[in-house]
């Protein structure tokens, strides 16, 4: 059954097509991505399929039908909520609360919305998109602030959506496993990828293939007109008597083939974050000894996290991934010294700059210039500034335009400028994938991959914590804390695991963040790969150095006087204090071993 059909739609912004001649039909059981760079469209597109939005009317007026009776629900950015408490705006039944209890909104119930978070908002329009009866769903960036288990669990749920799907997300997990077909707006032009050959059944895979082909047609084109050209440029210059009785239709052609050149890109050269530098960073870098905290001081109020023993080195790339409210976000602010922890210690660093690139968006000014803005509060913005402008894809307009009007993803992208800008040396990022497009991400991955200081992370983007991080600290939401061998999938996993939703891939496995005999009042040790490497090294060498010792008082004895009993007497007793060393030592480096063989970590032998 076709549940929408829109025709030669178009739709623009002062100075730029958005998308023009759009045409798209979607049925029962399609499930259709939609990409594209920020501010290209996306969110229009879905107000348009939806109802909310008109197309625009040009010389091809664009039309949109709806197959009859067709329920269509939309999830907008900016859902609107009905007034009251969050179980009104709900609703009732055993469906809504279920839904509501994987998104994690149960304790939200009793409050009133007009109090809530932009994420918990955000999260509470997602719910009731999903109970309601809906033939066609269309959903914009319905990942944003879920945790990876709430990302799953919607992924599961929307596979089973028997009616049609457009889904705007830059989640790259979501889209391979969800999309039959992926529609992708680039500058005024579109472009509808479907699955064939080798990529048949995921529309993202069939987007990429294509993406591609079509960079490597449009540069093959591109040397057939400059060659075109070239012989053209010869005809047209074969002397001034010649030129006269030149047909003017074929000069009037040649001139246009040497006037012409390719489409220029969406955004000119990669974004260059890599060239702001860091400044240099010391051995010592961040530690935390005991670490705790609670919002209040009751003691009967559970931690978010207790005892946390945490040793981050230079190149260590740490991801923190738990569910929400289990205070990811939270030990962030504890490690940066935004806010002191209720117990323990946190110790940083002389030569540590930190870059914290926040969810909030760094309280940047809506009427303040960009350009302003990157100048600082005591500068004046000069070629300096807009060639670092340039750099990051905001061409003169956007320079000149107030933070206020820039699309989610745009503003994100400036905030991310202004934190690079600092040259920092340890970078926390608090869920810096929410609003990017692919191309900025792509482009921030690549800069985080060969990121000569530390990074903490936390993210819900699976694809994203993959590439750029070596180590997990799963937060279990009861006050644990546990590194994580084998990444997202295996924490995934653990986690369905301890639901009772055993994958066979974690079937004999311990859900991930419970040590053996461990309850969630004990004290975590958490301890990075490189600060194991790094101990059991030192391990090692205090091994090698006890047994020599021992050695060497062994020989002494064996040589001594056998008739000078005292000093006989003397060495034996050193020998027996040198072997005690040595045993140490080795229960050291044992104990070691097995917590890195447990996390992981290669141990070489």
């Amino acid at each position: 059954m076709i549940l929408v059909d829109a025709q030669r739609i178009s739709a623009s912004r002062p100075g730029r097509d958005l998308f023009r001649g759009l045409s798209l039909t979607v049925a029962t059981g399609d499930r259709v991505g939609v990409v594209g760079i920020n501010g290209g469209g996306k969110s229009t597109l879905l107000r348009i399929l939806a109802g909310t939005a008109d197309p625009e009317h040009g010389a091809e007026e664009g039309t949109v039908r709806w197959g009859r009776g067709t329920r269509v629900v939309l999830l907008d950015q900016a859902a609107p909520l009905p007034p009251g408490t969050v179980a009104q705006a709900l609703g009732e039944g055993w469906e809504v609360a279920a839904v509501a209890d994987r998104l994690g909104l149960t304790p939200l119930l009793a409050l009133d919305v007009a109090s809530l978070s932009g994420g918990q908002a955000k999260r509470v329009a997602l719910a009731r998109a999903l109970v309601a009866e809906a033939d066609l769903l269309l959903l914009d960036e319905p990942t944003n602030h879920l945790d990876l288990d709430g990302i799953e669990w919607l992924a599961d749920r929307l596979a089973r959506h028997r009616g049609g799907l457009v889904l705007v997300t830059h989640d790259r997990h979501v889209l391979d496993r969800l999309t039959t077909r992926v529609l992708e707006l680039d500058r005024g032009a579109w472009y509808l990828h479907e699955p064939r050959g080798e990529h048949a059944g995921s529309g993202y895979a069939a987007y990429l293939a294509n993406q591609a082909e079509r960079e490597a047609l449009a540069g093959e084109a591109e040397r057939t007109r400059r060659n075109l050209a070239r012989r053209e440029l010869e005809w047209l210059r074969r002397g001034a008597p010649a030129r006269t009785r030149k047909p003017q239709a074929r000069v009037d052609a040649a001139r246009a083939l040497l006037a012409s050149g390719p489409t220029p890109p969406a955004r000119r050269g990669t974004l260059d974050l890599a060239s702001l530098g860091t400044r240099r960073l010391g051995s010592k870098v961040l530690e935390l000894h005991g670490v705790g905290h609670r919002w209040t001081s009751e003691r009967e109020e559970p931690p978010l996290f207790a005892g946390l023993d945490l040793i981050v080195e230079p190149g260590d790339r740490l991801g923190i991934v738990g569910p929400n409210g289990s205070g990811k976000s939270t030990l962030l602010d504890v490690m940066a010294g935004r806010i002191a922890p209720s117990e323990g210690r946190v110790e940083r660093g002389a030569t540590v700059r930190i870059g914290y690139h926040d969810q909030l968006g760094r309280d940047l000014d809506p009427a303040q210039r960009v350009r302003d803005a990157v100048a600082g509060p005591n500068g004046v913005a000069g070629p300096e500034e807009a060639a670092l402008l340039q750099r990051f894809w905001f061409d003169t307009d956007a320079q000149w335009a107030p933070i206020g009007t820039l699309s989610g993803g745009e503003r994100r992208r400036l905030q991310l400028l202004l934190v690079l800008a600092e040259r920092p040396n340890v970078l926390f990022l608090d869920e810096p994938t929410n609003d990017l497009d692919l191309d900025t991400l792509r482009a921030l991955e690549d800069l985080l991959e060969g990121w000569p200081g530390a990074l903490v992370v936390v993210s819900h983007d699976r694809a994203f914590l993959d590439r750029t991080v070596d180590q997990l600290l799963a937060l279990d939401g009861r006050g644990g804390a546990a590194l994580v061998p084998g990444g997202t999938a295996a924490w995934l996993a653990g986690r369905g695991a301890a639901a009772g939703r055993v994958a066979p891939a974690a079937e004999g496995r311990p859900p991930a963040g419970r040590g053996e005999g461990r309850t969630a009042s004990a004290r975590p040790r958490v301890r990075t790969a490189s600060t194991l490497r790094r101990l059991l090294g030192q391990a090692d060498k205090a091994l090698r150095a006890a047994a020599t010792r021992r050695d060497e008082l062994a020989a002494a004895l064996a040589a001594a006087d056998p008739t000078d009993h005292a000093a006989l007497a003397d060495l034996a007793e050193q020998l027996a204090a040198a072997d005690e060393a040595v045993q140490a030592a080795e229960e050291a480096w044992l104990v070691l071993a097995a917590e890195a063989e447990d996390t992981g970590v290669a141990v070489e032998l």
